[in-house]
């Protein structure tokens, strides 16, 4: 499936302002599911310096210095990709062993991706309580597990558009009984990491049947099974994730993955506003 994505960011201050370094993370991965054919960064005033790098995960993010002062920047990111068809993992569930807990333990790199949500590298109780009721009946197998979990997410949570504020805690998406589509992912991960399935949380765009009036930027989650490697898992949409999903990075931490990161230098009361726009044809 062939698409055109264009995500432009506008953010517009009271009075100038001089803008400090920005990491933008809006280029689309390029990999067996997803081949990028074309991007084009355009960024209002002009940088400076433009510092392209991976991430630790081999996401494409840029490092944006400027000079001077401004009260508006912008930020478009276009991009060319074709989406492929994704394998049904079920269909190869009997060639791996998929028994929990999974055999890791040789693989360090992995090692970062099990530990806990919480700074003390603790699990949230409130994950651990339902990875118990999702291990029920499962005969410890991963992929039975997965797609236990997310029918109990999808039970417990209403999926509710939320646009401002860093991603929740299990436990408050839990009580809430409501949750964004990063909250959900976030829920999906530590639950995961719980029973010790490495996982990690993504961002980028779904595409729909029917388009919405506006598109959003999306989050979901990626699990590393043996013998699969990462496979993504969307709690607040399809479950196993296909071809109508396109990732532009992941991380251990939510934050670090938003598409734009950066401050400004001006008073500390200034007023400033965000308009962004994504189109897919």
């Amino acid at each position: 499936m062939k698409k055109k994505i264009i995500h432009t960011l506008v953010y517009t201050y009271e009075i100038p302002v001089s803008l400090e370094e920005h990491l933008i993370c809006l280029k689309p991965r390029s990999n067996s599911f997803q081949e990028l054919s074309k991007f084009d960064l355009q960024i209002i005033p002009s940088s400076n310096y433009i510092f392209p790098f991976l991430s630790e995960n081999g996401d494409d993010i840029f490092k944006v210095i400027f000079t001077g002062y401004t009260n508006s920047l912008t930020i478009k990111a276009e991009s060319d990709i074709e989406t492929k068809i994704h394998p049904d993992l079920y269909k190869f569930k009997n060639e791996y062993d998929l028994s929990l807990p999974l055999k890791i333990e040789s693989n360090n790199s992995l090692i970062g991706f099990i530990k806990g949500w919480f700074p003390n590298g603790q699990h949230d109780p409130a994950a651990i309580k339902i990875a118990q009721e999702a291990l029920v009946g499962i005969n410890n197998n991963v992929l039975d597990f997965l797609y236990q979990l997310i029918e109990l997410i999808k039970d417990r949570v209403k999926y509710t558009p939320r646009h401002i504020g860093p991603a929740w805690t299990s436990g408050r998406t839990l009580s809430e009984r409501v949750g964004s589509c990063r909250d959900l992912a976030i829920l999906l991960m530590e639950t995961c990491r719980c029973v010790g399935i490495p996982s990690r949380f993504v961002s980028g765009y779904q595409f729909m049947e029917q388009p919405p009036d506006k598109y959003e930027l999306h989050a979901w989650t990626e699990v590393f099974i043996p013998g699969f490697g990462w496979r993504g898992f969307d709690p607040s949409g399809s479950g196993l994730i296909n071809h109508n999903y396109v990732a532009l990075a992941s991380s251990s931490k939510s934050e670090l993955v938003a598409p734009v990161r950066g401050s400004f230098v001006g008073p500390s009361k200034l007023k400033s506003e965000l308009k962004w726009n994504i189109e897919i044809t």
